[in-house]
Parts: structure tokens; C-alpha cells; sequence
């Protein structure tokens, strides 16, 4: 390394002595090398840094900080470079606003009648407004002479004083060059020792001369070091490139050597998965022809339970006619047991004398009136002896003849005892109307009981085919959202689980609603993640949908708190969705997610009126692009060729029309 050279001791031949000082402070202990390898080596490899300036113009200082030199040139012509680009892009947006400004003069050929009309309005306005100026002058014309006399003696002042002013600047400027003439006569006192030096005149004239020649002379030199540098620099470059090429070349034929093994170990290989292959294909075969097996005892067994649920049908309907034929019965035995309950209470009030095997008449009013319900009364009544009875009136019809004569009998006895002791007609009266009103109180209570056994079986009817809807949606559901969820997450440790709070009647509580993400253990669903949350509450929609399907569905964003691979999950499941089974419609934002649509439908605001009033001319335009004649690139491409593409993506604008 040849000697480096103070900065200080370089320049100090051409510095005048009272600036001896500064120069010595500026440049302190920096050393200057011939260089840039041995400035770096210089300022960095010893035990203590030194600040060190190659001949470039590279400065490397103590803080590690490197800066001018060639490279910053290049950088400062980079900037030149890039200000020039800036302005021919600023020039290509201008020419696009041109443009612009263009087509929405060839699209307001509409907008020229409105604006005629208009200006037929203006031009009626400004005939009154004419008018008005006409008699506004008529007022204030005298005013307005007067302020200009006045502002006219203003005006001669103003230029009396710009006068003087001139004047007084003639004087500033006489001031000015004296000053100057002994700025200069300074200046030679100062650089005098320096002028007789270098054999000038003044330092005006060796500013104008020699430092120009000189400047010239080290920018010269300099070009040259620096070019030199440069090609130091490069022919160092190329020796380390073609080092590397060797060692890559040697390191190339190395891994040759080692694929080449590894190909051998691979054909090896291959033969073994050949014959693995062939003997899964051959269990792949038996696999299918066990499915297919299935499949027919499933379509018999789908036959024999239409078989047997058209049989239940049956049942259930001969089975709700013998409920009616029963309710009809048990309404006719109520009505004679009624009927039996009065004759009984007719008995006891007339205080005849009947055998009774069970019970006793005195009971009979007390029981009637309790809290008990009317069949345990008719239950808990007296039962008749009818053991005495003659033979010829145990049969119906002989009774109903023998009642008749007893009745006829009946009643000419009390014609008798009428003619011959007058009744208590009052009191029979008032045993007459307290029997009208318990016949009516307990027919009004029979047909309560009745009404409430109707409505009771009703209920239970209503309860259970409530029951049965839901149990059968429910536990659709609950099959169909664990596929779906594995099918979204493409993994089949994913779970999705619905539990029914109320097992009795499912339909009265909530149903609790769990995942089990893959990879993860299980957790509530308010511990989940966004994403993880949509890709469930997507199963969920899924799978309700799939008990009942409608024709299409209308997802607004449900990509929002989807990450890329989560997206690309359910575009898929979406993709084979809308090819078998239904239609669907995704409202979206994300590139990833609508580039995987079979049509487009964009919404965007129209800014051709903007030159008028924006809260009086917006309008929304719509734009449609068919996809299907563009294949994906991703795994959903082998899919493309389907003609029965369905789904359909919008974009939304952040405008709405009105």
C-alpha cells in the first residue's frame, strides 16, 4: 500500500495564509489514498477507524457511512433519469384526462338541447335583469362619478410621491456603487500576498482566468482516475465471476454424479410402486364391485321402506277413524250415563225406593257437586239391582212398554193426588228450576269435556307431525353439515356437530352449533377465528339449504374475513356446487375470489356529466363478462370445459345510483 497523504498537507501549497486554519479544521485527519480498496482497507481493517477519500471522491467515515464517489454520480444521473420519467408520466396522465375530456364532449350531444333550453331561460333572464341594470345606473351613475373625481386627485398624489421615491432611489443606487468600489479595494488588500504569488493583477482576474483553467485541469484528472478505478474494478469483478463459474461448474458435476445414482434408486423404485399399483387396481376392483352390491340392497331397501311407509299410511288413516268412530261412541255412553245419572237424582228427590247393589242415593247430589270430574262421578254411582226384576221386562222393548204404563199410571195418580190435596207449588217449582239448572250445568260441563279432549288430540296431532318436521330436517341437516364442512376445509379430521337442547321437543330450544377446525382441538365457536367462523357459517347454509333447495342463492361478501387459502377452498366447493346442484350469485371485492366465476357483473359510476352538479347527475352503469372461454389457471381448470357453468359473481361499486 503506497503512503496515504493528509488531506491538509495535499492542498497546503495553494492555500493563503490567514485561511491556513480553516482549511486545517475542515479537513482535520482525513488521509487520502490512491484507491478505493486501499481507503476501505485504510479506514477499516486496523484496530482504529480513520476517516480516508480516494482519489474518486469516495469518502469512507469512522461510523462506517460511505458516500460520493463514481457510484454517487451514477445515483445523481439516476435521478435525472427518473425526474424525466416522472414528468413523461405526468405527461401521459394529462394526455388520458385529454382524452377523457374528448369522449365526454362526444357524449353530451344529449345535453345540448337542455343547455339551449337553458340558455333561451338565460337569455329571458338577462332581458329583466337589463332592465334592472338599467335603472341601477339611473340611481347610482352620479355616485359612482363622484368616487371616480376622487379617486382621480387620489391618483396625482400618488404619482407626485412616486416621484420623489424615483429620486430617492437614484440616490440608493449612487450609494451602492461606492460601496462596491470599496468591497473591491478590500479584496485587493486581502489577496495581495496571494496575487503577487501567482503573478495576477487581482483576484477578480484570477477568478475569471486561472481558477477556471485550473478547475478544468483537476476535472480532467479526475475523470481519468475514475476511469481507471472503473476498469480495476470491472477486471476484478470478471476474475471473482469466473472463480465462481469453476466452483458452480465442479459443484454442477457433483450433483450429476448424485442424480444420476438417484434415478437408478428411482427406476428401482418405480418397478416396486408398479406392482403396488396393480394390486391396489386389482383391490380398487373388488372395492367397486362390493359398492356396486350396496348400492342395489340400497335401492331395495329405499323400495321396501316406500313399501312400508305407504302401509303406515294406511294404518294412520284407519287408525284416526277408529279414533273418530271411538270419540263418537264414548260421546253416546256419556249421554246415557247422563241420562242414568238424572233418573237417579229423579228417584232419590221423590224419594222412591230402589235396590241398589252399590252405593246409596243419599250420596248421589253430594257427588254431583264435588271437585271430581263426571266420569269419576258416573264411575263412583250407585249401581241398580235389577235381580228383581219380572222376566217379560228385562228385554228393551218390554221395558220401554212397561215404563210407558208406569208412566200412564204415573200420571193419573198425580191427577188423583191433585184433586185431592193441594200441592206445595213452590216448592216444586223451585226443585224444577234447581234441576234445569244443574241439567244445564252439567251438559255445558260435558261439552267442555268433549270440546277439551278434541282439542287435546288436536294438539297431540299437531305436536307430533311438529316434531316429525323437525326431527327430519334436523337430523338432514346434521348429516349433511359434517360432509360439507369436511368438503370445505379439505380435510377430513374437520367436524361439524348440531345438538338440539331440548331432546323432548327440539323445536321449543336452541340448537348449539360446534366445529372442530382441522389440526385443532375442540373449542366453542367464539374462540374461532373470522375465517374460520365464515367457512362454518357457510356449512351451515349449505346444509339447511340442502334439505329444501331453492332454485339459486345470494352471497353478499362472504369472502371478507376469508385469508387466500380459505378462499380457494370454498370457491371450489362453490365451483362444484353451481355444476350439479343449484345456482349461485357472490357479491365480492376480492381478485381471487371472482376471478373463479363462471360471468361477471360489474357496477361502476358514471362521470361523463361531471362538469355539472354531482348531486344532481349520477348515474350507474353495468358491465357483464363471460368467463367460461378462459381457463383457470389453478386446480379448478380441469373443470373449465363444463358447459353448465352457474356461477355468477358481481362486484359492487362504492357509488350507488339513485
Amino acid at each position: 500500500m503506497e503512503n496515504p497523504r493528509l488531506g491538509y498537507n495535499v492542498n497546503a501549497a495553494s492555500i493563503v495564509p490567514q485561511l491556513r486554519r480553516v482549511v486545517q479544521f475542515v479537513c482535520e485527519n482525513t488521509l487520502i489514498c490512491e484507491s478505493i480498496k486501499e481507503a476501505r482497507a485504510l479506514a477499516f481493517n486496523s484496530h482504529e477507524r480513520r476517516k480516508t477519500v480516494a482519489l474518486d471522491g469516495t469518502m469512507f467515515a469512522k461510523s462506517g457511512v460511505i458516500s460520493g464517489g463514481s457510484s454517487d454520480l451514477r445515483s445523481k444521473a439516476r435521478c435525472w433519469d427518473d425526474a424525466e420519467v416522472k414528468e413523461l408520466k405526468d405527461r401521459k396522465e394529462d394526455l388520458k384526462k385529454e382524452f377523457s375530456e374528448l369522449m365526454k364532449l362526444r357524449r353530451k350531444e344529449s345535453e345540448l338541447r337542455q343547455i339551449q333550453a337553458e340558455c333561451h331561460g338565460a337569455q329571458t333572464r338577462l332581458k329583466y335583469s337589463s332592465a334592472d341594470l338599467e335603472s341601477v345606473r339611473k340611481r347610482t351613475l352620479p355616485k359612482i362619478q363622484a368616487d371616480v373625481s376622487r379617486l382621480d386627485s387620489d391618483l396625482s398624489n400618488l404619482e407626485s410621491e412616486i416621484l420623489m421615491q424615483e429620486e430617492s432611489l437614484g440616490e440608493k443606487q449612487q450609494q451602492l456603487e461606492s460601496i462596491r468600489e470599496q468591497i473591491q479595494q478590500t479584496e485587493d488588500v486581502v489577496f495581495a500576498g496571494f496575487c503577487e504569488e501567482i503573478g495576477v493583477g487581482s483576484i477578480r482576474e484570477y477568478e475569471q482566468e486561472d481558477l477556471k483553467y485550473h478547475t478544468e485541469h483537476d476535472r480532467k484528472r479526475l475523470e481519468f482516475e475514475n476511469q481507471l478505478a472503473r476498469l480495476n474494478a470491472v477486471l476484478e469483478y470478471e476474475h471473482n465471476q469466473l472463480q465462481e463459474q469453476k466452483k458452480k461448474l465442479q459443484q454442477l458435476q457433483e450433483t450429476l454424479e448424485r442424480q444420476q445414482h438417484a434415478v437408478e434408486e428411482l427406476d428401482q423404485d418405480e418397478e416396486s410402486l408398479l406392482s403396488a399399483v396393480e394390486e391396489a387396481q386389482n383391490k380398487l376392483q373388488d372395492v367397486k364391485n362390493q359398492l356396486e352390491s350396496k348400492k342395489k340392497q340400497v335401492s331395495n331397501a329405499k323400495t321396501e321402506l316406500e313399501l312400508k311407509t305407504h302401509r303406515l299410511q294406511a294404518v294412520k288413516k284407519e287408525l284416526l277413524k277408529l279414533q273418530t268412530d271411538l270419540m263418537s261412541l264414548e260421546s253416546d255412553l256419556e249421554q246415557r250415563r247422563l241420562f242414568r245419572h238424572n233418573l237417579l237424582l229423579s228417584c232419590k228427590i221423590q224419594g222412591l225406593n230402589i235396590r241398589l247393589l252399590s252405593g246409596d242415593l243419599s250420596h248421589l247430589c253430594q257427588e254431583s257437586e264435588s271437585t271430581l270430574s263426571t266420569m269419576e262421578i258416573y264411575e263412583r254411582e250407585a249401581q241398580i239391582d235389577y235381580s228383581e226384576l219380572r222376566q217379560d221386562i228385562q228385554d228393551e222393548p218390554d221395558m220401554e212398554g212397561c215404563v210407558e204404563r208406569l208412566t200412564d199410571s204415573v200420571l193419573n195418580l198425580e191427577e188423583v193426588l191433585g184433586r185431592t190435596a193441594a200441592p206445595n207449588l213452590k216448592a216444586l217449582e223451585k226443585m224444577r228450576h234447581v234441576k234445569d239448572k244443574l241439567q244445564d250445568i252439567v251438559e255445558a260441563f260435558d261439552a267442555s269435556s268433549r270440546v277439551t279432549r278434541r282439542c287435546s288430540l288436536e294438539f297431540e296431532a299437531v305436536k307430533n307431525q311438529r316434531c316429525l318436521l323437525f326431527t327430519q330436517c334436523f337430523e338432514h341437516v346434521s348429516v349433511k353439515i359434517d360432509q360439507i364442512y369436511k368438503r370445505l376445509c379439505r380435510n377430513s379430521s374437520a367436524q361439524a356437530i348440531l345438538s338440539a337442547e331440548n331432546p323432548e321437543e327440539p323445536y321449543l330450544g336452541g340448537i348449539t352449533y360446534n366445529c372442530v377446525a382441522p389440526g385443532k382441538r375442540f373449542m366453542s365457536m367464539d374462540n374461532l377465528s373470522g375465517g374460520e367462523k365464515a367457512v362454518a357459517a357457510l356449512a351451515l347454509v349449505f346444509a339447511i339449504h340442502s334439505y329444501r333447495p331453492a332454485p339459486f342463492l345470494i352471497l353478499d361478501e362472504v369472502d371478507a374475513a376469508l385469508d387466500n387459502s380459505n378462499i380457494w377452498k370454498v370457491t371450489s366447493f362453490i365451483r362444484d356446487e353451481s355444476r350439479h346442484n343449484l345456482q349461485i350469485i357472490v357479491i365480492s371485492l376480492k381478485e381471487e375470489f371472482f376471478s373463479k366465476a363462471d360471468a361477471l357483473l360489474g357496477v361502476y359510476s358514471d362521470v361523463s356529466n361531471s362538469s355539472l352538479q354531482l348531486d344532481e347527475w349520477m348515474f350507474s352503469r353495468i358491465l357483464t363478462l363471460d368467463l367460461r372461454p378462459y381457463p383457470l389457471t389453478d386446480d379448478d381448470s380441469e373443470q373449465q370445459s363444463s358447459q353448465d357453468g352457474r356461477l355468477l359473481a358481481t362486484l359492487p361499486s362504492s357509488l350507488t345510483s339513485p
